[in-house]
């Protein structure tokens, strides 16, 4: 039978489900095609790159037949199966109902993408189409057939194909025709392995998904969170879980590169690497949640990745702790829906951005106040960062946001240097470490005093992006949560009224800072941005925090609306478009959402 290959057009970000085994992950949109996905690891090349190019770049799509030339049709309805990572699409078609199951075991082995296709009703034709392209939807492997198992191998990689249902190739291209019907199951595997290895073990999918499964419910029963929004914070919990890389305890940005902050700009970016702040954050929402393992691991991490060169600290690692993470552009690929350039890798990584310090500092003062097992090296690396900051703090810096631009003296790098040197000082007063006091209470209130003399403009009772700016940042949000002011005093008040005025779309949801379209901004580059989530949360708490509960509560719950069906968020909301943008799912997007939770939870702002 001749088969055609149908072009396939990547979904809206938010058609995208998530599946991962904590050591890499998988988007599946909703007509059932896996359209990302890096073996073996986060940051691996990419064997299914579709979302980013077209359907010569690679991607596996499992639904219902079509008819030659027809739009996939997309499932009628997908959930995660409970508190779990496992993903069910339901189809309801003229010739009956049919399900599909994916999932991606915790490994113990050979990292694994399991499909399991089940008839529920009816007799319904299907297709399976699996056209891998390894590096990044470059290369095309050599696909055949051993011992009634389909390899595909190119270079030092290789993918092994296992299903009952008979396949053939075409279009170079790996398909399956087969029919379901009531109790019918079904099962495709691909697993990864160096080319040089045995073949992987045979799968065993049933067992798996048991497995799976159990191991989702029992890390979710740890959850310490019983509040009113605990489904959308149980969703938050796993994705982060999802985004650890279990070996070592780093946490991923997010699993994907350059999906567009502005469709069809230039703004795209790889997160598939471990930010201190990022991570540092998210430390903090897993602790506050019950979760130590996590922290404890994530501590680890840190302490390996900056071993031996602490004054030299990097804004971002590899998920392993590695430094070298140079930043390269992927040509032939055209970037989602035409968003270029596509970029793997990170030039930012070698920048400066002080507030770093009091991100980890933060951190690792929460690690020891919950009671995580006492680390004399943790406590080495905080003072020997206070160490560093007391001789750098005064300098200019690129800042949170990781600007392509001049170095400013960034009103928020400057307070988390504050809160740096004030967690260390609180320290030292309980006993737990030796340091100069009296000189450290001395920088933190010099500190203090330079933001509010220099970072504040009186004229407008607002602080301001940079020293001597008048942009805003919504940054400054975090002034309040930070303790560096009290939520009552006037500047903090005058900042989240000026913000809502000069950062807010529309639709209520905040911007990071001004951008200036065709022109280059504050952050050296052109275009314009969606509204950055994270900082959404972030004025939720402030209005909560100066007794505004009942709009925060409303901020928050129209917030939780831009959550696709499955509760997922990506970096940004897009305004105009109405849709999320940027990487997906975000760890800074809802990681505050958690924190927001916890909040308004405390605050009794719930209204059921």
């Amino acid at each position: 039978m001749a088969v055609r290959l149908e072009k396939h057009v990547a979904g809206r970000i938010e058609d995208y489900a998530l599946i991962g085994d904590m050591q890499t992950a998988a988007l599946v949109c909703r007509d059932g095609t896996a359209d990302w996905l890096c073996l073996p690891r986060f940051d691996s090349h990419a064997i299914f790159a579709g979302l980013l190019g077209t359907e010569e770049n690679g991607f596996w799509r499992l639904g219902p037949a079509r008819p030659e030339g027809a739009e996939p049709p997309t499932a009628d309805r997908r959930r995660y199966r409970g508190d779990s990572l496992v993903l069910e699409s339901e189809w309801d078609t003229p010739r009956g109902t049919v399900r599909v199951t994916d999932f991606m075991p915790p490994r113990d082995g050979a990292p694994q993408l399991i499909r399991i296709v089940e008839g529920v009703s009816g007799r319904v034709p299907m297709r399976s189409e699996l056209r891998m392209r390894f590096s990044y939807g470059r290369v095309t492997p050599w696909v055949h057939k051993v011992d009634n198992r389909t390899v595909a191998v190119a270079g030092p990689d290789s993918v092994w194909l296992d299903t009952e249902a008979e396949t053939y190739g075409q279009n170079l291209t790996t398909y399956s025709d087969f029919t379901v019907a009531p109790g019918d199951r079904i099962a495709f595997t691909i697993s990864w392995q160096p080319s040089h290895h045995e073949p992987p073990s045979v799968p065993e999918p049933e067992s798996s998904l048991t497995a799976t499964e159990e191991f989702w419910h029992d890390w979710v029963e740890q959850c310490t969170y019983h509040g009113p929004y605990r489904e959308a914070v149980v969703r938050s919990l796993i994705t982060l879980k999802a985004l650890t890389y279990a070996p070592t305890g780093g946490i991923v940005a997010a699993p994907t590169t350059s999906l567009p902050e502005d469709i069809g700009g230039s703004r795209n970016w790889d997160y598939r690497y471990t930010w201190l702040r990022d991570a540092a954050i998210t430390l903090s929402s897993l602790l506050r949640t019950g979760y130590r393992e996590e922290a404890r691991a994530w501590r680890e991490w840190l302490l390996r990745a900056v071993a031996g060169d602490p004054e030299n600290l990097q804004i971002m690692y590899g998920i392993a702790g590695e430094r070298e993470l140079g930043e390269a552009e992927l040509d032939w690929l055209p970037g989602y829906e035409n968003s270029a350039p596509v970029r793997v890798g990170n030039g930012a990584a070698n920048q400066l951005q002080l507030d770093v310090y009091g991100e980890v500092t933060e951190a690792l003062h929460l690690a020891h106040m919950t009671g995580l097992t006492r680390n004399d090296y943790a406590m080495g690396l905080q003072l020997k960062l206070i160490e560093y900051l007391e001789k750098h703090w005064e300098e200019p810096d690129e800042g949170i946001w990781e600007v392509r631009g001049p170095r400013r003296h960034f009103v928020h790098s400057k307070v988390m240097a504050w809160v740096a040197v004030d967690r260390t000082i609180k320290l030292i007063e309980a006993g737990d470490a030796e340091g100069p006091l009296e000189r450290w209470h001395q920088l933190r209130e010099d500190i203090h005093r330079d933001v509010c003399e220099r970072g504040y403009d009186p004229e407008r009772n607002t602080f301001t992006q940079s020293y001597g700016s008048k942009e805003l940042d919504a940054s400054l949000l975090l002034i309040p949560q930070m303790g560096f002011l009290p939520p009552d005093d006037k500047r903090v008040i005058g900042t989240i009224e000026a913000i809502q005025r000069e950062l807010s779309t529309e639709d209520g949801f905040v911007l990071r800072y001004p951008t200036e379209g065709d022109d280059a901004g504050v952050d050296g580059l052109e275009g314009d941005e969606g509204a950055f989530l994270a900082c959404s949360f972030w004025l939720a708490d402030d209005l909560a925090m100066i007794g505004r509960v009942d709009e925060a509560r409303r901020l928050f719950e129209k917030l939780l609306s831009l959550r696709n069906d499955l509760g997922l968020l990506a970096e940004e909301w897009d305004s105009r478009l109405q849709r999320q943008v940027g990487n997906f799912p975000q760890a800074f997007s809802h990681v505050p959402l958690i924190d927001t939770a916890l909040r308004l939870t405390a605050s009794g702002a719930y209204v059921g």
